[in-house]
């Protein structure tokens, strides 16, 4: 299985977070925190140039039904969606859910996961489509 969930667009990252924000939201889902870790890397001194953006994402009635399942898979939230740029092309991805979630080995939870998994999916889509 692979880990990852990752499309290429043409769209600079600001309109990439936007637009992702726009259609999150549109799925019961909210960026928690919008972390620029070039920024917080060239604080500490560091010689990192790459635009590198790191979104947290949740929706809270989601959060709450796998917590009470099981509360180690909190190790795994809020649910990351990381948009960077490399040779003038921004990238735009996220850890798959369904992967993190096979360590717990609950049917259960992987049901959630992969319901999950293809709302964010989904979300990407949409807000890369808003480039054509």
């Amino acid at each position: 299985m692979k880990f990852d969930y990752t499309l290429k667009t043409s769209m600079d990252i600001d309109k990439v977070v936007s637009a992702l924000e726009e259609t999150l939201k549109e799925d019961g889902f909210g960026i928690l925190w919008d972390f620029d870790l070039t920024g917080k890397l060239q604080e500490k001194g560091m010689n990192f140039n790459t635009p590198y953006r790191v979104l947290e994402v949740c929706n809270p009635k989601e959060a709450q039904r796998v917590l009470e399942e099981n509360k180690m898979v909190g190790y795994f939230l809020p649910c990351k969606i990381v948009v960077f740029e490399e040779n003038n092309e921004t990238f735009v991805g996220m850890p798959k859910p369904t992967a993190l979630i096979d360590f717990m080995e609950n049917q259960k939870l992987s049901g959630v996961a992969s319901d999950i998994e293809n709302r964010l999916i989904t979300s990407i889509e949409t807000a890369l489509k808003a480039e054509r």
